[in-house]
């Protein structure tokens, strides 16, 4: 049962003061904040789509939507043995996507969903909670259209709250937590707003838009 003393206004709160809430494991009842020393942040100027990504969007494989299916992404987000999303926080973000608050990306192939990115939206801040992938590349694809609408949004900063191999090879760094509250505060100052209606850039708009590396 949540606890009901975490609100969604809680946590947007917390996200406008640079923390997040993670539990330890998907059975755990306790929340914990979370203000990491190094912060993941994806440069929405600097993604890399590889020669290798290049050719995946160029062929199409997937279909790209937004907000059409948030709980089936964060289920896809939850269904690995190890996830920080327990109950309360699954019904958090569940919320904060009624109220217009969290956003998704999804990746299909057909009739499936074989990937798909959501977080959080406050001002000129995108906070990327979690991703998933069920097939070659979806998440990659799901980030490179995800980037492409914050930036043509108005979005300044896209924060990954940490940083892993994967993302490091999509452009993400690695800054220190006093740069990181810097530019969150600067972003908070930013109007911006997530269009999820807005049309899909074609494959080769969105190459020609990044920075491409082999």
């Amino acid at each position: 049962m949540r606890d009901e003393a975490l609100t969604p206004d809680l946590v947007l709160q917390a996200y406008r003061a640079g923390v997040f809430p993670m539990s330890e494991t998907r059975d755990s009842d306790d929340i914990f904040w979370v203000d990491p020393i190094l912060r993941g942040v994806l440069p929405l100027d600097g993604f890399h789509i590889s020669r290798s990504l290049a050719r995946r969007l160029r062929h199409a494989d997937y279909d790209i939507t937004f907000n059409v299916a948030f709980a089936s992404v964060v289920d896809g987000c939850a269904a690995r043995d190890e996830t920080w999303i327990n109950a309360t926080i699954y019904d958090l973000y569940l919320d904060l996507h009624h109220r217009g608050d969290a956003h998704s990306c999804e990746v299909w192939s057909g009739d499936d969903l074989v990937g798909g990115v959501y977080g959080v939206a406050i001002a000129g801040a995108f906070f990327g909670e979690s991703m998933f992938s069920t097939a070659t590349d979806a998440s990659k694809v799901g980030l490179a259209y995800l980037t492409h609408r914050l930036s043509i949004c108005g979005f300044t900063l896209f924060d990954t709250q940490f940083i892993t191999d994967h993302l490091a090879t999509l452009g993400a760094i690695e800054i220190e937590r006093r740069d990181y509250h810097a530019r969150l505060l600067d972003a908070l100052e930013v109007t911006a707003s997530f269009d999820a209606t807005l049309p899909l850039p074609t494959p080769q708009d969105l190459i020609q838009r990044n920075t491409q590396t082999s």
